[in-house]
Formats: C-alpha cells, sequence, structure tokens
C-alpha cells in the first residue's frame, strides 16, 4: 500500500487557541482523509513544542511548574481536536521521554561529529520569539518575527556550523522544485537568508533551565531548534527501539506549516537533517495567515474569533468548509463573520442543502420514495453526466497542489449544475404528462448527490453521511464510484431527513455569534474551562430563570425616533437615530419589512440601552429596540401606555 506521512507544526502551546491556530490542523485532516479515500496508508503527526523560557515564566507567574501548565494547555489542545474530529495518529510533545532521550542522542552525535561546537553568543535578543538577531536583521530596531523589543544578551552556547550547509541547501532546491510551496515562500529564503550566506546557529541556552539538558553539559538545555524540530522523526520512533514507523513513512510528503516559521523548515531543519545523514522532506507548504477583518488576530487587541461558538451553532462542516474554501491556502485570508454566515446561505443552505432537500423530496412525491430506472439520455443528461463524472480528476489535481479552495469550487460546480439541470427539466411538470423522462431526470439527480457525497467527504464528513442516509446509501465511500456515472441502484428507497443546511437570518444570527464569542471571551477571562461542545454558549430555545437582581442588570429606557433610514448595506435594516432625553444615539435594527419610516418617525419606542455596541453590516449599534412577535409572524413595536417623555427609566 502507498504510504503518505504529513505534519501539523510542532505548535507553541497557547491557551488562546482562535480559528487561526485550528486553519493548519483542519487542513491536515482533510488531506489525511482525502489521501485515505485514495487508497493510501496515512499518517498524520501533530503535536505541542513545551520547552523554553516563555512557557516556564508563564509556569512561575501561575505558581506551578511548567509541566503542570502545558499539561493542562495541552489537555485542552486535544479536547479541541476531539471537537473538530480531527484523526491525528499521534501527538508528540517535546516532554515525551523517549523524544527527549532521542534529541539528546541526537545533540551528542552532531557534536561528536563536529558539526556542533561550544562558543559565546551575543546578540539581540527577543524573549516571546527565543531568537537572537543581528543587528541587520532587526527591522525599526525591533524583532523582524513579532515587531516587540529586543534586548541585548550574551551567554556561552553550543552552535550548529549551518553557515556550511548554505550552497547545499540552495543546490537542494534547484534539484527540487517544488520543495517550498508556494513559490513565494522559496523565493523569500533565497533572497532574504541564503543570498548573503548563514550564521552558525545557536543550539543551547543557559539562562533558563527548562529543556532538555545537554547530556555531557547539564547546565546547558537543547534550543528549540533540534528539540521541536525533531518531533517529525521522534513521533515516527527514529532513535528508539522501534524505528519501524520511520523505515516506513520517512521521508515526509508534506510539512505544512505557517508562513512566519517557514524559514525553520526549509532551511534549519533541512540542514540538521543533512548532518544526520537523513532524507530531506519532499515539500514544505507555507500557509498564510488568517486575519480578522483584516487585521492579525491577537488576544490584546480583543479581535479574537475562537471556533467552539461557531461549531456550537452552525456546525463541525459549515466551520471546516468555510476554512478551506473561502482562503487561498497559500495567502492571507480575511475572517468576516458577515462573509461567513453569507457563504453558509449561499453554499451550503441555497446551493447543497436545497439540493438534497428538493431532490428527495421529489422522488418520496412522484415515485414513492423509489429511485426510478433511467430511460434514454438527452442533451441536459449528457452535460450533467459529463460534470459529474469529471468532478473528481478536477479535485483530485488541486489536492495534490494542496488547493482547497480549488478542489471545492470543482465539487460545487457539480452542485450548482445538478440545480440548474431541475430548472432545465422542471421535474414538476414532466410529473403531468412525461413519467418516462421523470424517471431519468429523478435517477440523474439521485446519482449526481451520490457523486457529490462521496468528493465532499473529506471536508464535511458529516454532512456526506447525511446526504447518503437520505439517499438510502450505506457510508461506505469508495473515491474511484465517483468517476462512474450510473452506480445508483434503481429501487433504493430515499428517506427525507431535516433539512441539512438552513437558511438563515444574518442579522439576527450576527447578533448570536458575537454574543457566543464574547461569552467565551469573558469565561476564558475569567478561569473558566470551556472545552465540550455540548456546553452551550447560546441556547435560543431553552428558557431559564434569571433572578430579579439579574434582570436589574437590565436598563430600559423610553426612546423617541428622531430618523429612521435604509443600512447600506443591508436590505432588511434600518438605522435609527433616537432621543433618550438629553441623549442621542444610534440602534441598527432589523424591522424594515414590518414598518416604513413615516410610521415611525415621532414613535416613543422602548429601548435595552446597556448592551455591548456591535457593528451589523459595518454599521455600529448602541442598543436593542424591543418588539413582540405572535405565532403568525406579525410583529409590533414595544412601547408605553402613556405619553412619557423620552429617556424615562423602565423599571
Amino acid at each position: 500500500m502507498k504510504k503518505y506521512y504529513l505534519t501539523t507544526p510542532i505548535y507553541y502551546p497557547s491557551d488562546n487557541l482562535h480559528i487561526g491556530h485550528t486553519y493548519t490542523t483542519v487542513a491536515s485532516d482533510a488531506i489525511k482523509k482525502f489521501k485515505k479515500m485514495q487508497g493510501y496508508d496515512v499518517y498524520f503527526v501533530t503535536g505541542s513544542d513545551e520547552h523554553g523560557q516563555k512557557i516556564q515564566e508563564k509556569a512561575k507567574e501561575n505558581g506551578i511548574t511548567p509541566k503542570e501548565y502545558v499539561d493542562k494547555i495541552v489537555a485542552d489542545i486535544k479536547e479541541l481536536w476531539k471537537t473538530l474530529e480531527i484523526d491525528y495518529d499521534t501527538f508528540i510533545r517535546t516532554t515525551d521521554p523517549h523524544h527527549e532521550k532521542t534529541v539528546q542522542d541526537i545533540f551528542t552525535k552532531l557534536y561528536e561529529s563536529g558539526k556542533i561546537y561550544k562558543s559565546k553568543y551575543a546578540g539581540h535578543y527577543c524573549t516571546p520569539c527565543e531568537s537572537f538577531w543581528a543587528e541587520s536583521q532587526l527591522v525599526d530596531g525591533k524583532c523582524p518575527d513579532c515587531n516587540r523589543e529586543v534586548h541585548l544578551a550574551e551567554e556561552e552556547a553550543y552552535f550548529f556550523k549551518l553557515s556550511q550547509y548554505r550552497d547545499k541547501l540552495l543546490k537542494f532546491y534547484e534539484e527540487n522544485p517544488t520543495f517550498i510551496q508556494p513559490e513565494s515562500r522559496k523565493n523569500e529564503m533565497i533572497n532574504n537568508f541564503l543570498k548573503d550566506g548563514l550564521e552558525d546557529l545557536c543550539v543551547s541556552r543557559t539562562s533558563f533551565d527548562w529543556g532538555i539538558k545537554v547530556p555531557f553539559d547539564p547546565k546547558h538545555v537543547v534550543y528549540v531548534w533540534i528539540d521541536a524540530l525533531s518531533c517529525y522523526i521522534t513521533a515516527l520512533g527514529y532513535g528508539s527501539d522501534n524505528d519501524e514507523k520511520f523505515r516506513e513513512f520517512w521521508p515526509a510528503d508534506v510539512h505544512l506549516v505557517g508562513k512566519e516559521i517557514v524559514r525553520f523548515h526549509t532551511i534549519i531543519w533541512p540542514a540538521l537533517l543533512m548532518a544526520m545523514d537523513l532524507e530531506l522532506p519532499k515539500k514544505v507548504f507555507g500557509h498564510g495567515w488568517i486575519l480578522f477583518e483584516d487585521d492579525k488576530m491577537s488576544k490584546s487587541k480583543g479581535n479574537v474569533i475562537y471556533p467552539e461558538p461557531i461549531i456550537e451553532l452552525y456546525g463541525i462542516d459549515a466551520f471546516k468548509y468555510f476554512l478551506l474554501r473561502e482562503f487561498s491556502f497559500g495567502q492571507d485570508g480575511s475572517f468576516h463573520r458577515e462573509k461567513f454566515l453569507q457563504r453558509l446561505n449561499s453554499d451550503l443552505a441555497n446551493d447543497l442543502g436545497n439540493l438534497v432537500s428538493r431532490t428527495v423530496t421529489m422522488v418520496e412525491k412522484y415515485n414513492e420514495g423509489l429511485i426510478p430506472s433511467p430511460n434514454g439520455e438527452e442533451e441536459f443528461d449528457i452535460s450533467l453526466r459529463e460534470v459529474g463524472i469529471n468532478a473528481a480528476a478536477n479535485v483530485e489535481k488541486y489536492m495534490d497542489e494542496l488547493s482547497f479552495s480549488n478542489a471545492l469550487e470543482e465539487i460545487w460546480k457539480l452542485i450548482r449544475r445538478t440545480n440548474k439541470y431541475i430548472d432545465e427539466t422542471g421535474p414538476w411538470i414532466l410529473a403531468k404528462d412525461n413519467k418516462e423522462r421523470l424517471d431519468t431526470v429523478l435517477y440523474n439527480l439521485t446519482e449526481s448527490l451520490r457523486i457529490t457525497s462521496i468528493l465532499i467527504k473529506p471536508f464535511m464528513e458529516k454532512t456526506s453521511h447525511e446526504i447518503r442516509k437520505q439517499l438510502g446509501l450505506n457510508d461506505e465511500s469508495i473515491w474511484e464510484d465517483s468517476k462512474e456515472w450510473g452506480k445508483i441502484k434503481v429501487g433504493t428507497k430515499v428517506e427525507r431527513g431535516n433539512i441539512i443546511f438552513p437558511r438563515l437570518d444574518i442579522e439576527k444570527e450576527l447578533v448570536k455569534l458575537n454574543a457566543a464569542n464574547e461569552e467565551l471571551i469573558n469565561m476564558r477571562t475569567k478561569g473558566k474551562k470551556v472545552n465540550k461542545v455540548e456546553e452551550k454558549l447560546v441556547e435560543e430555545e431553552k428558557v431559564e430563570e434569571i433572578t430579579i437582581d439579574e434582570f436589574d442588570k437590565i436598563k430600559l429606557k423610553v426612546a423617541e425616533v428622531i430618523s429612521c433610514e435604509d443600512h447600506p448595506k443591508a436590505d432588511k435594516l434600518y438605522v435609527f437615530q433616537l432621543k433618550l432625553g438629553d441623549e442621542q444615539r444610534q440602534v441598527v435594527s432589523g424591522i424594515k419589512q414590518y414598518y416604513k419610516p413615516e410610521d415611525l418617525i415621532g414613535k416613543k419606542v422602548v429601548v435595552v440601552t446597556n448592551l455591548k455596541p456591535v457593528k451589523l453590516r459595518g454599521v455600529e449599534s448602541k442598543g436593542m429596540i424591543l418588539a413582540a412577535e405572535d405565532s403568525t409572524g406579525k410583529l409590533s413595536l414595544v412601547s408605553t401606555l402613556e405619553d412619557l417623555q423620552s429617556g424615562a427609566t423602565i423599571s
């Protein structure tokens, strides 16, 4: 069986895992599932880099040992990967005993062979990055990686003779042109780091002791370069009594890494492997960052988006689909809550969910729930079939390039073509007087969905299962079956289920999503542990009793509508200017379909005044206008029996 080995970076154990941190792991998981469907024996490694000065300092701040500190965070990381259904094979930790022993052996062998030597290091040190920098490498006097302050430091250290590997690396790049992907990353490495030569690399530290001891000089600890990077081989058993996995899977087919650590993986790591006489990885792919509304996510900036609320509200598949579909993997992308919800509506609800629902409903309505036998073939049938049988090859091409967005676009071409096929053939018209033609159309619709269910499985496993369940198929998806037309069996009983992706009211969902994310931030700030999806952050249907003290926190006031204008970017929203006594404030409300502006100006309404301001489609809203809605859908704004002055407090 063909082997395939892929890795994520060995992550620094952050207690603040936002969606940017999950990006690489979600992508790796999709690769594993795709390759397994193709028949590969896949081994997927992820892990945590747990040594270093930062960890030691944070543990001290918390009054616990470094190991206790990282144990808690690693447990949280594993819980998140479980929530995301990440199918990794090994989670390697730099604190694992077998890893520590092998790193000591590697260090000793490199020292004994003259590739590591002892000297002193003086330079500009960045504590957050745990990196020394030469004066020429600083950017405006700051760390070139994180743009933070550096300080001069000097200490005794061991050095790896990295300078000797410049020409070997350039030669390797030339002989292996796809080693660094995308191409722009290779150009960065050559022009920014290799062009003018390499300096020897500091590979030990004495200013802290939380790390793997140098066995022959224990006042030194092995630095991150040898420690963390070696995880890619120690995870396979390299250097242990059982190295079968290493012999079976090394070299790695691909290391997936963020663009900020491409240098470590394409210069330092290959040089270390050359020094150990080991094969180099086949590919290192440096993906871009996920920004938040064009700015880098940062807890200090308050612009962090966590995956748990998104998963809780919209499901794992919707979250994974958006990450892989919205962004080009090699480039930076910006996460916008509104874009996320819009894509759920357009791609998942309108395109896929609606297609499944319409198809199964028509088979039930027109053929007693049994997939009929096709009769003949017409132009529209041929066109649909060609798109269907060619989709898999196109997906394979893009997956080999790690172009997830394009791979998903090829699947959606089939989905959109199938929806168009319904409009072209008009099954509801055929049902009146052309049963034979109707049978062919229904068969082709179910067959297209069968192929779709296979193609989406690496990306959206739950959705694939649900489609197959409604089509009456077992859950065994064979990739090669997606390349053939006509494999769904006539007479199979379909079973209509719930709508896979219901259509969303974007304005309402923005409020829910913002509230859920804010709630999680508050809980984490207070030190409460939130790991399980089952711990609801927002429960729309559940009615919870509150105390009078809790109710007193809600501030309600009477407000007069001064103006009411259309929202510049939303069809269902009004932008109100409200008078509350001597105060005037702006509130955005989704009541446009119920009232005209002239019906509202001058009216008195009740407003929640102490809500945290939010932006709805780019316009700030500082409060909420209260309204009541009955079971018929009729809506009425809440007001008072008497004509009170604006600003009056409701208690």
